[in-house]
This record gives structure tokens, sequence and C-alpha cells, in this order.
């Protein structure tokens, strides 16, 4: 049997997960769109109208006991009652709490805040050779969603350092590492005694919002978030938020390097910048994918997927699915806007809430970029890849801006 012809193998865990599985998708969609691994006894879900119908079927889908395949293998998810941990009835009173301060109205407030970090950190780059990431995108990010939550200024890089600690995996295993567990701690307590400090002194931040949100429930009551839950949607929204745009950013510097024809484009015409960056969260999208627990019996494909076992759905790989998008491996900012949903910020009622944000964040960096470094040259030797769950990306995107 040739390599070719060898059963295609999918390891969320491996250096070929870590280094772009784009050909191990390709062919999980064509060979096995239902694929199961006996290593770690999980599905995965990999073709686009698959991913769409799986996010909506929350009945079979559900959320509730973990994000990670960590969590749902072992049933460890956190106690605390976060957004992304439920399904519908208790995700729709959740979210609206939390929609009450996430408004798109209180985002494009945020807009000159949001310039001001990005270009803070991009002034202090060096033309002569700076990392795209280390230097630039992965410091902005967290200090836009520290400032709104109202965490003091000098603790917004540590938050950084402890949420990027705790999804570090280490090559084969799914767990979490000591480190990890223990900057998540950290972060939980640091959140924790924030929250009192706001519950005796307000200051008009995400924190002290959240803390005065109230939402009807059925009985007439109002519905009211605990510190715990404050403390846990804080965590996630670090998280999310931070790792999203910074590996959007540093996935443009190298994919922009290499269609420098499309970089021109975006130089001459910056109405082009949001196509640009929508085709971003498409051809690599930053979270590679979701995991869910199945609570009956379903069968797809032929494959019949049991009650109580973890499914992956990728939608890093429906976003290159050639059925619902032509020549899905090209980066082409030109696609039609209709053409098929792009599902890199999650679909369905798990759709990224702060994905207006993150948008906001990336165009506004890209188009500092295109000023600051309109001409660059990537240092291939240099560049690294990140080992995390759940998410893609560069960890050292080194470039010079050349004359």
């Amino acid at each position: 049997m040739t390599q070719t012809e060898a059963p295609v193998e999918f390891d969320p865990f491996s250096d070929d997960f870590y280094n772009a599985p784009w050909e191990t998708y390709r062919r999980m969609r064509d060979e096995a769109p239902v694929y199961y691994n006996e290593k770690y006894d999980f599905y995965a879900i990999t073709r686009h109208e698959d991913v769409l119908a799986a996010y909506r079927d929350t009945e079979t889908f559900s959320s509730a006991r973990g994000i990670d395949l960590g969590m749902v293998l072992t049933g460890t998810a956190p106690p605390v009652p976060l957004v992304i941990l439920m399904d519908p009835p208790e995700h729709r009173t959740m979210r609206s709490l939390v929609n009450r301060v996430f408004t798109p109205k209180a985002v494009e407030k945020l807009e000159p805040m949001v310039r001001e970090k990005i270009s803070k950190y991009l002034s202090q780059c060096d033309p002569a050779g700076f990392d795209v990431v280390q230097d630039f995108s992965a410091l902005f990010p967290i200090e836009i969603i520290a400032t709104m939550l109202g965490v003091p200024e000098e603790h917004h890089q540590q938050i950084r350092m402890w949420m990027d600690k705790s999804l570090e995996r280490e090559p084969g295993s799914i767990h979490m590492t000591e480190e990890g567990m223990e900057a998540g701690i950290m972060g939980g307590v640091f959140y924790f005694e924030l929250i009192q400090q706001r519950r005796a002194e307000p200051k008009g931040d995400m924190i002290s919002q959240l803390i005065e949100a109230r939402v009807p429930k059925e009985d007439g009551t109002d519905m009211a978030l605990d510190d715990a839950e404050i403390a846990g949607f804080c965590s996630l929204l670090g998280g999310a938020g931070a790792e999203t745009v910074t590996k959007v950013v540093g996935n443009a510097a190298v994919v922009l390097a290499d269609n420098p024809d499309i970089w021109e484009r975006l130089k001459a015409d910056r109405s082009l910048v949001p196509q640009a960056v929508e085709e971003l969260l498409r051809y690599e999208a930053p979270a590679q994918y979701m995991v869910r627990w199945t609570e009956r019996e379903v069968t797809l494909h032929g494959v019949t997927i049991p009650a109580g076992k973890a499914v992956m759905i990728v939608p890093a790989a429906a976003n290159r699915d050639e059925r619902a998008f032509p020549d899905p491996d090209k980066f082409d900012i030109d696609r039609p806007p209709g053409q098929a949903v792009n599902v890199g910020f999650g679909y369905g009622i798990h759709s990224c809430l702060g994905a207006a944000l993150a948008r906001m964040e990336c165009k506004t960096a890209l188009n500092m970029l295109l000023d600051f470094m309109p001409h660059y040259e990537v240092d291939r030797a240099g560049l690294s890849r990140v080992a995390m769950t759940n998410v893609s990306g560069w960890h050292n995107v080194p470039v010079k801006v050349v004359k």
C-alpha cells in the first residue's frame, strides 16, 4: 500500500495539525466526512454542510460538557456556568445578559481606543526587523479587551501570558500542562478579586456593567450574574477575543507576503481591507475546531455516532470545502459575499460574541501595517507555529521593511 492509499489520520495534538493540516482536512472531507479517531475516541465532522447542520443541532451536539477534547472526554468542564458551555434555553438567558454590554453601538464607541492601542504597539516596532506576532499582534488585542473589562493596565500582559499558557499542549497530549492549570487558576482568582473591588466601587467598565446587568426570567423575577459567572465570562472573553485577532493578523503578514499582488491592491484601495479580513478568516481560520458531546445517536454519511461521544466540529476544514467555496485553497479577496457561510467566527447560537470588535481590530491593524511596511519581507527561517488546543496560527513571524 502506498502512502497516498493509507487511511487518512487526523491527530489534533500532532505536528501535522500544528503545522497547517489542510491536506489532511481535504482527505477527511473526501474519504472520511465522519472521521473516527480510535486513539483519543472522538469523531470529526469536516464538510461545510455538515458543520453548519451540527452547529444548528444543539439537541444532538451539546456544548454543556466542555469546549476542548480533554474537558469533553473526562467530563472536567469548569463548574462555572460559562455561556460557551451552555445549550438552550440556558444559553439564551446568559447570552442576552452579556449582549447588553456588547451591542454594535458599544463596539463602535471603542474605535478610538482600538486605534490608540494598535498604534501604540506598532510605533514601537523597528522597521529594520520585528516580529509581527510577538512585537505586535500578540500584544494589542489583550490590551483592548482588558481595557474594556476594567483591568488595571499593569496587569494586561500578565493576563495574556496566563491565557496562552492555559491553551498550550505538548505534542500527543490532550490535557492542559501543570503550568497551564496553574495559570488558569491564577487568572480566575485575579478576576474574582477584581469583581469584588468593582462591587464595592463601580467604575463604568464592562465588569461593573455585568454586575449591574439584569434580564427578566419567565417567572417574572430578574436574573443577575454572580461573581463566578462574571469571572468566567472575563476569562472567556479575554481568551477568545485576544487569540483570534492575534492569529488573524499574524496569518495576514504571511499570506499577503505569499500574495504580493493582493498586498499591492490593498495599498491602492483600502476599501478592499474588509474583504481581505473575511478571506483571512476563511482561508486560515484561527479557531480550528469546537468539541461537542452527543446527547443522542446520529447517523451521517453511513456512519453512526453513538450517544455519549466527543465530536469535533471543524470549521477550519469547512471553510476549505470545495463543495461550498470554489478553488478553496486559493486566497481570493474577490469571493462573492453570498457564496457560502464563512464559519471563521463560528455559526448559530455560539457564533463569536465579539466578532464585530475582532473584525474592527483586524481591519485597523491591517490598514496600519499597509502604511508601516508598504514593502516587506518575511524571514521564512524564523517562522514558527503555536502548539495549542482548538486554535492555530503563527507564534513567530519575523519581517523587515524593505525600502
